[in-house]
């Protein structure tokens, strides 16, 4: 299923479904907004673990978005792995839960991530 998200005048379609709050008003549902999902990365210390272009602790973001590449349901997928942690996809290290990130700031960055981290090439 195909559904159209406006977020900053802007037009993305998606291939997942993901909750739609746009319409009651909330945050968008989807932003793959570079600055943003960059922001929202660094302030969720997921860049201490995490780099652009490079392994760390965990996979760079450049690799989880070629492993997740064309999978419609990828951004539900990692918006799960993100809130509730997860371990065994990249090794053996897991990675930790992050039940306080709200879910708009999770469903913001996981879009970010899948767009191959935007605007972020120098952030790591």
């Amino acid at each position: 299923m195909r559904f159209v998200i406006l977020t900053r005048g802007r037009m993305v379609v998606a291939g997942a479904v993901v909750m739609l709050g746009a319409a009651a008003g909330a945050a968008p549902a989807l932003a793959a907004d570079g600055p943003d999902g960059l922001a929202i990365a660094k302030s969720n210390a997921c860049m201490g673990c995490h780099a652009v272009d490079r392994k760390l602790v965990g996979p760079s973001f450049l690799q989880i978005a070629g492993k997740y590449k064309g999978d419609v349901q990828a951004p539900a997928k990692l918006a799960l792995k993100v809130k509730d942690g997860g371990a065994g996809v990249w090794g053996a290290i897991p990675m930790p839960a992050h039940p306080r990130m709200s879910d708009a700031d999770i469903r913001t960055v996981v879009a970010w991530v899948l767009a191959g981290a935007p605007s972020s090439a120098s952030a790591k």
